[in-house]
């Protein structure tokens, strides 16, 4: 995979497939509308498996939110593959900075001995 990170931007993207930019839709705005619309499904799909009072009903919304998902992630990687998706660098700083912050939060877990897993 050729990855460019521009330094400026802070940002992680793949060299961009081109695609013909005519009004009709074109494969990046396909794959955008149906990435948007899975993102859409497995929220909606989440919500419902909270508020399921039915173990058979939850268990069936179970399988098509893990298809959702697995469907939205392939998209995802798709779409980054082909540089129509662009991701932000984390700054190595920030993430040391809030791992500790949750680290610290795990000793009043009502439960266990405090360690993060």
């Amino acid at each position: 995979m050729n990855q460019n990170q521009n330094q400026n931007q802070n940002t992680i993207q793949n060299s961009e497939t081109q695609v013909n930019k005519t009004p009709q839709m074109n494969d990046r705005d396909f794959s955008n509308d149906l990435l948007a619309m899975e993102k859409w499904m497995t929220n909606a799909y989440s919500v419902a498996m909270n508020e399921a009072s039915h173990q058979s009903l939850y268990q069936d919304m179970l399988t098509v939110f893990n298809e959702t998902q697995n469907q939205q992630r392939e998209l995802y990687n798709l779409m980054f593959r082909k540089g129509w998706y662009k991701v932000e660098a984390a700054d190595q700083q920030k993430l040391q900075q809030s791992y500790q912050q949750f680290q610290g939060y795990s000793s009043q877990f009502p439960y266990g001995n405090g360690q993060m897993q």
